[in-house]
């Protein structure tokens, strides 16, 4: 679905992203993700958000908080190593990307986060928004797929997951209505709401 062309030649020419990039490789390395019709690598993932973000040309230290937006939250990577090594603005950015595990309700987790991204600025929010697109572009593939059955890999209903996205979307909307990358998220959003509607559906892998 995303190919990382445009980050394997940032990484090239970018010391910082070169090292975003090998410091998430290893840190989420074995790591996988249920789509729903089958699991995918973690830094697939993350390579897809970090292309997004290249796709629309962020400066170097957006990309590499991109690509890294996920260590805090899914790895043993500590907020300090990722001050020390990569400096406080892009500490800033992954630390606005990273939910709070204290809280256990998954929708009050998830405006927890959402409320805090729309207080850190325009770049996380484009982060954000990229990290969402991904998401949802690989749900509506697995949808395409398996169809409802799809929840069985969400930690959600579906209805639920699509509810949170679309405060997600507001949010977003509310704050950034600017960025390109929260229409990439409307987008596929759309294309979700119309798969539903449809009952558009693949056969099953």
């Amino acid at each position: 679905m995303f190919a990382s062309s445009r980050i394997d030649s940032k990484a090239e020419r970018s010391a910082l992203v070169r090292g975003a990039l090998s410091v998430a490789r290893r840190a989420h390395a074995g790591q996988v993700r249920q789509t729903g019709c089958e699991e995918i690598p973690v830094i697939e993932h993350v390579l897809a958000v970090g292309e997004l973000l290249a796709e629309h040309n962020y400066p170097d230290e957006v990309l590499a908080a991109g690509l890294l937006h996920d260590v805090l939250e899914k790895t043993g990577v500590e907020p300090d190593l990722l001050r020390g090594r990569f400096g406080d603005e892009i500490a800033d950015l992954v630390e606005a990307m990273t939910e709070d595990p204290s809280i256990e309700d998954y929708e009050e987790r998830k405006r927890e986060h959402r409320e805090r991204v729309g207080r850190a600025g325009a770049q996380a929010q484009a982060v954000f928004a990229a990290d969402k697109a991904v998401n949802v572009a690989v749900l509506r593939e697995a949808y395409a797929v398996v169809g409802e059955s799809v929840d069985a890999a969400l930690p959600v209903v579906l209805d639920v997951k699509i509810l949170v996205w679309e405060f997600d979307l507001e949010m977003l909307f509310a704050n950034s209505p600017e960025v390109a990358l929260v229409e990439r998220f409307a987008d596929e959003m759309v294309g979700l709401w119309g798969q539903r509607a449809e009952g558009e559906r693949a056969p099953l892998c």
